[in-house]
């Protein structure tokens, strides 16, 4: 069917229209002064920087025919911006389009948090026109004025907590943000913020901090929108195109750059989470490199579980990316400045508990496993700690890397402070065969020493209660008095020659391990040696014949 010669063709994003002249004048200024210079049949040509699509151009047209138009939060923005540009205003007709247009948008839209997220997010395609009339300013001052007025509006604040195997539950749940919404306008259904391109999302966010939103509830909707834009995508359920990897990269590392800087405001397993996602993504190192730095200041609050980061890459050799975790615990023992030595201590037993961890990994080097080791030694030694962790990582190290050489072995069992292990590990240690000798005598050495220093104290206690009963029992027990001190001094002199028997005996084993006589005898016959020398000071107990354990939290790595 042929057009009539009193219209118009226009073609809008590849959509062809035909519209009544007269009708298109009345209510636009631009296109009557458009028609009156320009009589051709196609005025096309001349609208290409329209800023609309074919769906808005389509309402506009209806209202210029006189139909009722329906404006919504996804459309009346984009309706704005093509009725200005039209010039569609009351100077040139009443009731016009961007009078009708503002009038919603002032009324319907503004007031209420749901509809002002959609209107906002539906600007992202004609962002620089809404920009112009000061509908993306309108749109952020009227969410960040609700967001100061309820800051759960982003969520709840996020809860640091420490999960285990029993409480699946709360792992699942722990890090999402309540939807409990209270807003100005009673809304169906609340929306939140990630419905916002990053484009949209990191400048509202700016602002926010700008404006003192609680920095807790701006931690929440960071990592809200890390979760529904994100995190899914690295997970490996499904491989994500290479738009939508560049897309997720730019998210990271927009939210890495609006991460609040106080310590301990983020849970190190989010950070952790989102360091793996930065790593998988290949993100800019710098922004690797600063989350590193997060982790490592607050690295007392870590699990092991996030430590244990896959590594990634063809030419990978190691389950795990101990060379990251080295930096990580680097800048925790960089960044520590506090007195109390607590922090030295749980971040040290945080290593012995990753070395266990990693140990049973064939491919982890050797000097890589001490360099962690020496850390955490270096760091914690002056400290009052149990070294049953350490060895526990050693123990597994030597069983999984039995080509290890005698002087490797040394090596490895360099780190461990055999003065510092409780009597359940020395009596393990008595009894594994993977210890190098030197290793197992100078644990030996050590019971020794901590058995004689209590002999010593026993001795010294027995006195001190006598000498106490004596002062005050001197006048009505004075005829028992010289028995019972006789009595004493037989104790005191049967524990010494005990500890000197000892000492007789630990010092027969260094001379025949000096002449390497030593060795043979000590494999075969660990478990009565070490009954023998509890049975030479009285203190023989029930013993489990079993391997040495720590109690320790199952770990799963992501």
């Amino acid at each position: 069917m042929s057009a009539s010669s009193s219209d118009v063709q226009l073609h809008i994003c590849g959509v062809p229209f035909s519209l009544n002249r007269e009708i298109l004048a009345a209510r636009s200024a631009k296109l009557a002064a458009l028609l009156k210079e320009n009589p051709e049949d196609d005025l096309s040509h001349l609208l290409g920087d329209i800023p609309t699509d074919s769906q808005t151009f389509e309402l506009v047209a209806r209202f210029c025919h006189g139909f009722d138009i329906n404006l919504s939060p996804e459309n009346v923005i984009k309706v704005l911006c093509l009725a200005h540009y039209l010039e569609m205003s009351e100077i040139h007709s009443t009731n016009n389009l961007v009078k009708k247009a503002c009038f919603y948008f002032q009324n319907n839209i503004l007031p209420s948090w749901n509809k002002c997220i959609k209107a906002f997010k539906s600007a992202e395609t004609i962002l620089q026109q809404a920009a112009d009339l000061s509908l993306v300013d309108a749109c952020a001052e009227s969410i960040i004025a609700k967001v100061l007025h309820d800051p759960g509006l982003l969520g709840e604040p996020i809860r640091n907590v420490t999960t285990t195997d029993d409480d699946s539950e709360n792992d699942e749940n722990a890090y999402k943000p309540n939807v409990r919404r209270q807003l100005f306008v009673l809304d169906w259904k609340s929306e939140d913020l990630t419905l916002l391109s990053i484009s949209l999302y990191e400048p509202i966010i700016r602002a926010m901090v700008h404006r003192k939103v609680p920095l807790e509830y701006v931690a929440s909707s960071l990592f809200h929108y890390l979760n529904k834009w994100v995190f899914p995508g690295t997970k490996g359920e499904d491989e994500p195109s290479i738009y939508e990897r560049n897309s997720q990269r730019e998210i990271i590392e927009a939210v890495e750059r609006l991460l609040p800087q106080e310590r301990g405001l983020i849970p190190c397993s989010l950070l952790s989470q989102m360091l793996q996602s930065a790593i998988i993504l290949d993100v800019n190192t710098d922004c690797k490199s600063r989350l590193e730095i997060r982790i490592g200041k607050q690295l007392d609050q870590a699990t092991v579980k996030d430590l244990l980061i896959p590594a990634q890459g063809y030419a990978k050799e190691e389950q795990y990316d101990t060379e990251r975790v080295k930096r990580i615990l680097k800048n925790f023992y960089s960044n520590y400045s506090s007195t109390d030595t607590s922090g030295l201590i749980v971040v040290a037993e945080l290593v012995d508990e990753f070395l266990a961890e990693v140990a049973s990994d064939i491919d982890l080097k050797l000097n890589m496993f001490l360099a962690l080791a020496e850390l955490s030694q270096a760091a914690s030694g002056g400290t009052k700690r149990n070294a049953d962790g350490m060895y526990r990582a050693i123990d597994i190290y030597l069983d999984k890397h039995r080509y290890l050489t005698d002087w490797e072995r040394e090596e490895v069992c360099r780190v461990l402070a055999c003065n510092k292990m409780s009597p359940e590990a020395c009596e393990h240690a008595a009894q594994n065969e993977k210890l190098p000798v030197r290793v197992m005598v100078q644990i030996l050495f050590s019971v020794q020493l901590k058995l004689k220093d209590t002999v010593a104290k026993r001795i010294q206690r027995g006195s001190d209660n006598r000498l106490l009963k004596l002062e005050e029992d001197k006048e009505d027990a004075r005829g028992n008095s010289s028995s019972e001190e006789e009595m004493m001094k037989a104790e005191m002199e049967k524990m010494g020659s005990k500890v000197l028997e000892l000492e007789k005996e630990c010092d027969m084993m260094r001379r025949e391990i000096q002449r390497g006589s030593y060795q043979h005898k000590i494999q075969k016959g660990k478990t009565s040696m070490w009954k023998e020398m509890k049975r030479m000071l009285g203190c023989m107990t029930s013993l489990h014949e079993t391997n040495f354990h720590v109690k320790k939290k199952k770990v799963h790595p992501r």
